[in-house]
């Protein structure tokens, strides 16, 4: 054996203990402030997080140094996601971030939107979906048609963007349309650039710091070096987002199963009912064992699309098994929030017990990032294409 393997063993370990420390002492406490307030944290306790993040050394991990991130492998970032997934009111959006499609920006664009981001400074966001447009994004109508002296002019309608609220910049699949064709292409727009309004902003199930607006682009003007990526490579950009994405969704439902499960132990364990302790019987205990399995498949499905990317195996065989990961583990954590809040009982109700917050923020990994159902298509046309044996081993 290498004795490099017990020195990597032991960097991460210690990666996903900083990242749970960062949790247990940053994130948690500020939950129930965050619930009470309908989402948004006051400016302090933002800024608390922004802070901590950047010490605890768990922002932006999977981009470069040199842009302000920690280089993490595939492997890395889903141990950290994992801890992530264990707050709940989205009080980690907080820490500084960006989108994995600026590692393919141009150096111009990195220093622009990139450096800044992973800083803290400024907020990106991602519009993709459209009113007819959700998980089959072949019905996407946003158009960026070039004027032919540099520029391109942008029309469309984005629902479910992400961020979109508070971002500097929104990163839009549009599609570029050159000489009859339509070239699915990325544009970095500028948030403050006309022509851009909110449609609706609504309210959602979950109580998170930012919303989900619906933007409006009317003859919005872009330049060539807004293009990200290059032209017509949205398609293939959107895919490793979408990996990324679903593996990361995959992640936090596993940190979310943990916690659901030691919170409800704890309960049961300590709880008496009947003259016994809740866990002693079995209509508390079983469903607790059914989650412990729910969470231990999980995350090592999810620990092997990561160990696959870091190999950098076969692409279209690694979207495959992370929509896999995304399917199962999102189902199962809808499964154990279900049996934590019934462990629970009337307290299971309470928005100020974690099993209630969770019960209700875990139902949207079921829907975004492509809903349960286009996951499975995913993975039967995988197991089509890739064969039985590439995907389940």
């Amino acid at each position: 054996m290498s004795t490099d393997t017990p020195r990597r063993a032991e960097d991460l370990a210690a990666l996903q203990a900083r990242a749970a420390a960062f949790v247990d002492e940053v994130l948690i406490p500020l939950e129930v402030t965050a619930e009470l307030a309908g989402g948004p944290l006051p400016a302090e306790a933002q800024e608390q997080v922004r802070a901590k993040s950047i010490e605890y050394g768990v922002h932006g991990g999977p981009h470069a140094r040199e842009h302000g991130g920690h280089g993490w492998s595939v492997t890395e970032w889903f141990l950290v996601e994992e801890q992530l997934g264990r707050s709940t009111n989205g009080v980690s959006w907080y820490i500084p971030n960006a989108y994995n499609v600026w590692k393919h920006a141009s150096p111009a664009q990195q220093e622009r939107w990139l450096i800044p981001a992973l800083r803290g400074e400024l907020h990106d966001a991602y519009a993709v979906t459209e009113a007819d447009a959700g998980s089959d994004p072949s019905g996407m109508t946003t158009t960026a048609v070039p004027t032919g002296d540099g520029r391109w002019v942008i029309n469309g309608e984005k629902w479910f963007v992400t961020f979109g609220s508070i971002a500097a910049v929104i990163v839009v699949m549009a599609y570029a349309e050159v000489d009859g064709q339509r070239l699915p292409t990325l544009f970095a727009v500028p948030a403050d650039a006309p022509g851009i309004e909110t449609v609706s902003d609504v309210p959602f199930t979950h109580n998170y710091p930012h919303g989900h607006p619906t933007l409006r682009f009317t003859d919005v003007v872009v330049h060539d070096d807004d293009i990200v990526g290059g032209l017509g490579q949205g398609d293939d950009l959107q895919r490793m987002w979408f990996m990324e994405e679903r593996l990361g969704i995959a992640a936090r439902c596993v940190g979310a199963m943990q916690r659901l499960i030691e919170e409800s132990l704890e309960w049961a364990v300590n709880r008496e009912q009947g003259g016994a302790r809740l866990i002693d019987h079995q209509g508390v205990s079983f469903p607790l064992a059914d989650s412990a399995a729910d969470a231990a498949a999980g995350r090592l499905l999810g620990l092997e699309v990561a160990a696959l990317a870091d190999a950098e195996g076969d692409p279209k065989l690694i979207h495959g098994k992370a929509s896999m990961a995304k399917l199962f583990c999102s189902e199962a954590a809808n499964r154990c929030a279900d049996r934590a809040v019934q462990i629970f009982g009337g307290r299971g109700y309470m928005r100020t017990t974690a099993a209630e917050r969770l019960w209700r923020e875990l139902r949207v990994d079921r829907i975004w990032e492509g809903t349960s159902e286009i996951q499975r298509i995913i993975v039967a046309r995988s197991l089509e294409r890739r064969g039985v044996r590439a995907m389940l081993t």
